[in-house]
């Protein structure tokens, strides 16, 4: 029977001496709870767990792209697309993406993320070409101009090339790297850090009734699996993010399910990052049909995350963010 660990995250500032660290970072635990596929959830001292999986959860993150882990980052999102579902057609000229950048920059992201393909649900492939003009000279006049990280938000190994030769730090792949069998070796080759994230299905098909025998799990084991084949092809385990992938070939109820647990995601030794931003389950249950309409919830979700520990917020709305995270920290003590 395959056990899994999660950590019952705490936060308060007084944390007992004999508290372990979560991910060397803001957040430690005492308890974890152990889950399988095939038992009832058990709540048990953390000490109680194997050694491998305690140094998973209790290790220090390595920096990536430049960014700490050991405190909560921002990843502002600029879509050069004209179909993205919140802001396409917005900023998809290199002009109007430098201007969302400098304003972006301005009101606290620690990282850009440039994309040039919409992954909204029944969103179609962009040619490799077309992804490449949208993105590679926005990344270029951004890069001559500031020096915030940037990463590339594609499936495909040429736009990931263009991106990376314009300026770009960090590859962010929706498909796992499963989509493009060169992107994995480009990374490795190159010693870029990457995120990569859970999809069921392309995004023309994703939300065409996702089915999961335990999301949760089923998630876990499949970041599991691609860390490792990323290794395997000589990513650095300290060089790569992962993302349970909210709303990619999900229901409402498998976001939530995934949320309430997020922290299991830690026991993989990378830094979560999380994409819920103006999703549409955020405007299902806080009643905002218009995903402009949706920042107030999309924050409730972060803050909430980062009180499980997860360490990169890729967000549309930078400036409510930050906000909410220096409210929070400034509570916390």
């Amino acid at each position: 029977m395959t056990h899994y660990y999660r950590p019952l995250v705490q936060t308060d500032p007084n944390r007992p001496t004999d508290a372990l660290p979560l991910a060397g970072g803001w957040a430690w635990f005492n308890e974890v709870e152990v889950l399988s596929r095939d038992s009832a959830p058990q709540r048990v001292s953390a000490r109680q767990a194997p050694a491998e999986v305690l140094e998973r959860l209790t290790m220090s993150r390595p920096n990536i792209a430049g960014l700490s882990m050991d405190r909560p980052q921002i990843m502002g999102i600029l879509n050069v697309t004209p179909d993205s579902f919140s802001d396409g057609g917005q900023h998809d000229a290199p002009e109007k993406a430098l201007l969302h950048a400098r304003a972006m920059l301005g009101q606290g992201a620690d990282i850009i993320d440039i994309g040039g393909e919409s992954t909204r649900p029944g969103a179609a492939e962009v040619p490799v070409d077309e992804e490449i003009r949208r993105t590679a000279p926005v990344i270029e006049a951004i890069r001559g101009e500031m020096s915030v990280p940037i990463s590339i938000d594609t499936r495909k190994e040429p736009v990931a090339r263009a991106a990376v030769n314009a300026g770009g730090d960090l590859v962010n792949d929706v498909a796992g790297f499963t989509f493009d069998p060169g992107l994995a070796p480009y990374c490795a080759t190159h010693g870029l850090p990457v995120c990569v994230m859970h999809a069921q299905g392309d995004p023309e098909t994703m939300q065409q009734d996702p089915r999961y025998d335990d999301v949760l799990l089923d998630v876990y084991d499949f970041l599991d699996e691609r860390v490792a084949a990323l290794e395997a092809a000589g990513v650095d385990r300290a060089q790569i993010m992962v993302d349970p992938g909210i709303g990619f070939g999900k229901t409402v109820e498998h976001n939530l399910a995934l949320l309430k647990r997020i922290a299991l995601f830690h026991a993989l030794g990378c830094p979560i990052l999380l994409g819920v931003s103006r999703k549409k389950f955020i405007g299902t249950l806080g009643n905002a049909p218009e995903p402009a309409d949706r920042a107030a919830g999309s924050v409730a979700v972060a803050l909430a995350a980062v009180a499980q520990g997860v360490q990169v917020l890729r967000v549309h709305d930078v400036f409510e963010t930050r906000s909410a995270l220096n409210l929070w920290q400034a509570v916390r003590g």
